[in-house]
């Protein structure tokens, strides 16, 4: 079983790259539907699961390191059971034993021991809102976000994100040495990039599958 993961900054293009990963590669896909699948396991609507997972408690407290999400000294009700289900979902995926790939929701975390491809994808500002600037030009009129609603939005779920990640891991989420790749998509296409990932990524296995096939004979030879 190979596994990537999809860690992104908002409006960089990182959920566009992970369904066009699988296209390439043929392996499955999740995203959307892990939360689809934890509002049914919930009985929940999925936007109310979607903004519950979006807006976590925990993000105007001071945490040590490697605080656990059952030590944080403050009842997180809904959201902390929220995020707890969501992990063990994220756990059943892997267990299935397909190749996939998985975007954001800290897989690469959670499924740390299956040694996942950990891609993360970044943009500069400018970039990142002329993307969502695009994606609001193709929704109704009514219902479209300002430049300054989208700029919030930017910095809201990058601190979310960011904040997310230290209390799972201890460490900043612009931690390089967290991911295998991490590719810069402000002067990329996202379609010609994802060629270039998914070969970094069939390469990356290989080695891995190398390097795994060396230890095995060095240790049946001593």
């Amino acid at each position: 079983m190979r596994i990537i993961t999809v860690s992104r900054q908002f409006g960089s293009g990182g959920r566009e790259l992970g369904k066009r990963l699988s296209d390439v590669l043929g392996w499955d896909y999740y995203d959307k539907e892990i939360i689809e699948a934890l509002a049914e396991d919930q009985g929940m609507d999925q936007e109310q699961v979607r903004e519950l997972l979006s807006h976590h408690g925990w993000h105007n407290v001071q945490l040590t390191f490697q605080n656990s999400f059952a030590n944080l000294g403050f009842d997180h009700g809904m959201r902390t059971q929220l995020l707890l289900r969501q992990s063990e979902i994220i756990r059943n995926i892997a267990e299935v034993g397909n190749d996939c790939i998985i975007v954001g929701r800290d897989a690469d975390v959670i499924l740390q021991e299956h040694h996942p491809f950990r891609v993360y994808v970044c943009a500069d500002l400018h970039s990142r809102l002329e993307r969502c600037m695009a994606y609001e030009r193709k929704q109704p009129r009514a219902s479209r976000l300002t430049e300054k609603e989208i700029l919030r939005n930017i910095r809201r779920i990058d601190k979310n994100r960011s904040r997310t990640r230290e209390v799972l891991t201890g460490k900043r989420r612009s931690d390089s040495s967290m991911f295998d790749l991490t590719v810069n998509a402000t002067d990329w296409e996202i379609k010609p990039m994802t060629a270039a990932v998914a070969d970094f990524a069939v390469r990356w296995f290989e080695e891995q599958d190398r390097k795994a096939a060396a230890a095995e004979e060095e240790a049946k030879e001593s």
